[in-house]
């Protein structure tokens, strides 16, 4: 078998998802760039505005955690080594996204989700599964995905706060690199997803933010 997907030892691809999804998991992935909200000053806020904040980077924080499996699991049936490469890098800026996000969930005293393990293992699956389909419409979900986090991003952006300057620094920052994933998604040969698959995302991300915003 030549296909490019299946030239490497199935045993090590296995080894190496578990140990990014437990890494993943269990916090231990630092950040390679400088937080975003280092040097903005932590204004006080009462404590259902810190509720409110927690939830929604909570929301964000399993965003991440599912941007990693879905990376994962792309990467590891993608055709192309280019593509496997993209992929790849996109995923490490990922990571930053992840500990940050973390880190200003400990800021505002709260946990993350205890669905996340849920959220990887299912995200995991979808990923690699579109990966089989080829790389364009591995690439077109990345660029559909993306777009769907930049307006959920935009939607926290409006309800956090205004005190929590913190978390917005890092949001802003995360919609910026988000953006560029999915433009350079297409650009790399991604195809553009109809609106009305873009709706069914919308609607199953929907399920997730709801659903980990308390738990």
């Amino acid at each position: 078998m030549n296909d490019p997907r299946f030239s490497g030892d199935l045993s090590d691809f296995i080894v190496v998802a578990l140990d990014n999804g437990l890494k993943t998991l269990s916090g231990s992935f630092q950040s390679s760039r400088e937080n975003p909200c280092d040097g903005v000053e932590a204004e006080e806020m009462s404590e259902s505005e810190k509720a409110h904040a927690a939830g929604l980077m909570r929301v964000n924080h399993v965003g991440e955690i599912c941007a990693q499996a879905l990376y994962e699991g792309q990467s590891m049936t993608a055709a192309s080594s280019a593509v496997k490469e993209k992929l790849r890098k996109a995923g490490e800026e990922e990571r930053d996204h992840l500990a940050w996000c973390s880190s200003r969930l400990k800021e505002l005293d709260s946990r993350e989700s205890l669905l996340a393990p849920v959220f990887y293992a299912s995200s995991f699956c979808v990923g690699a599964i579109t990966g089989l389909l080829g790389d364009k419409y591995s690439l077109g979900f990345v660029e559909a995905t993306e777009d769907r986090v930049v307006e959920h991003i935009d939607e926290h952006l409006d309800s956090l706060p205004e005190k929590d300057l913190r978390s917005r620094a890092i949001l802003r920052q995360m919609r910026e690199d988000e953006k560029r994933h999915g433009e350079e998604a297409l650009s790399f040969g991604g195809v553009e997803f109809s609106e009305r698959t873009k709706r069914v995302m919308k609607i199953l991300a929907g399920i997730m933010t709801k659903s980990t915003y308390r738990f």
